[in-house]
């Protein structure tokens, strides 16, 4: 007999978390997100508690855990875009679509009775967390900062009458002699006509964010704002996220521009990729996974593109040149075989143009779905 339990226990918690790990037990692709961040969603350090309501529930047949899902109403994202829309994320399920539909049934009638409209995902508390459906691209490891999931996923999704709403694209881009040395000319002459400059050269990573990270943010929110479910960074979002991702920074894959005063205008933040290095572990910083996990971080097979943003008013100045050298010499390292851009809106053709400057493939597709409740 199938049953849906909202998550309140301790031991619920526990199951809600380590459901995907059984789900994908040994498949070669999934990768786990870190387990402490996971275990905070439930807790007052989760500075989302703040901002959004969520609800947690899994799908129980005869004793034994089928599947999961998570419901959020982002309720700054509601008020900036005057909507009354809900999200649906961390949905994990076997392949039976009477599960799905009660997993569903019960995020759809949680939203309606908080007079939300829509529902739609899989979408986080925010752009820095897992976001998309995978629809294509199953045959590929996933990257750190995004969800894997098994291709029966869309049927059962679609099945409870949810379409897309928009599509996100990925590739893989390999070194490429398409970058060369002109392009340090033209970054030269862009970065001495505007009067900018590469900042903190010479500087530790820690030090680095402390002078520069507020600025980072502030070129995020005014880069992204109007993105496909985007909200601003709070300061505490920023100092949670800051804090989630330090230890696997590699100082050398961060690149900011700033204005002669000190204002940062143009930023680009990559991160070593560790997937692997966490795979073993389900996501436990056990110290055999610190090992590998420091390893990857110090020599990485390959590199993720975080995050890359040019203020408005410096988009037409050629500075873009600056990101195609700078990827040009990750990409160049003898260890990195290749660098992945995780999403990009398929809407986005500049930036899919940028990517025809390096040999690439794109491998993967994403989707968000909504329905109208």
């Amino acid at each position: 007999m199938l049953k849906i339990i909202e998550v309140q226990t301790k031991k619920q918690r526990r199951e809600f978390v380590e459901y995907p790990l059984r789900l994908y037990k040994g498949n070669p692709y999934f990768v786990p997100p870190l387990y402490g961040d996971e275990r905070k969603i439930f807790t007052s350090k989760n500075i989302y508690c703040k901002t959004c309501k969520s609800v947690f529930f899994l799908a129980e047949r005869d004793g034994v855990i089928v599947g999961r899902i998570q419901g959020i109403i982002q309720k700054d994202y509601n008020r900036i875009y005057q909507t009354k829309q809900a999200r649906f994320t961390r949905f994990d399920c076997e392949e039976n679509a009477e599960t799905a539909k009660a997993l569903f049934r019960a995020v759809e009638e949680w939203a309606r009775q908080l007079c939300m409209e829509e529902l739609v995902g899989p979408l986080g508390y925010s752009d820095l967390e897992r976001e998309g459906l995978l629809i294509e691209g199953f045959e590929y490891l996933s990257t750190f900062e995004e969800q894997y999931n098994y291709p029966y996923y869309a049927d059962l999704i679609e099945g409870c009458g949810y379409a897309k709403d928009v599509d996100w694209v990925e590739s893989r881009l390999f070194a490429s002699e398409k970058v060369d040395e002109r392009m340090q000319k033209l970054l030269d002459h862009t970065l001495k006509k505007h009067n900018l400059h590469i900042a903190g050269e010479g500087m530790g990573k820690r030090a680095f964010i402390k002078k520069y990270g507020e600025g980072i943010f502030r070129c995020i929110d005014e880069c992204y704002k109007g993105l496909y479910g985007v909200v601003p960074y709070t300061p505490e979002m920023q100092k949670q996220m800051t804090s989630q991702f330090m230890m696997v920074l590699n100082r050398k894959y961060l690149t900011v521009v700033c204005d002669e005063n000190e204002e940062v205008v143009a930023f680009g933040v990559c991160i070593p990729g560790f997937g692997k290095a966490i795979q073993k572990s389900g996501g436990k910083l056990t110290p055999a996974c610190l090992v590998r996990l420091l390893r990857a971080i110090r020599k990485p097979e390959s590199i993720d593109l975080a995050l890359v943003g040019i203020m408005p008013r410096y988009r037409k100045t050629g500075l873009s040149v600056l990101f195609l050298s700078v990827i040009g010499g990750m990409l160049a390292e003898p260890s990195v075989q290749y660098m992945e851009t995780n999403l990009n809106l398929e809407s986005n053709t500049a930036i899919q143009a940028v990517w025809k400057r390096f040999d690439n493939v794109q491998h993967k597709r994403r989707r968000a779905y909504k329905k109208v409740l």
